[in-house]
């Protein structure tokens, strides 16, 4: 239990860091991923943009 959260920690501070990297690519506006402004901050729910890395990570990690 906790190397999944190891896991999941490295992976949402990676994602936080490539964020504008990966916006280049189209990644943080594909359809189902939200931005929304609360409590004077934006937030973003990269939902689909998730599942699409989630895809490639999972495919890479099958061919290999």
């Amino acid at each position: 239990m906790f190397r999944w959260l190891i896991v999941v920690v490295l992976a949402l501070v990676l994602m936080s860091g490539l964020a504008a990297w990966l916006r280049r690519f189209g990644f943080g506006r594909l359809p189902g991923d939200f931005e929304f402004r609360a409590f004077g901050r934006e937030w973003q729910l990269p939902i689909a943009s998730t599942v699409v890395l989630s895809m490639i990570a999972a495919l890479v990690a099958r061919l290999l």
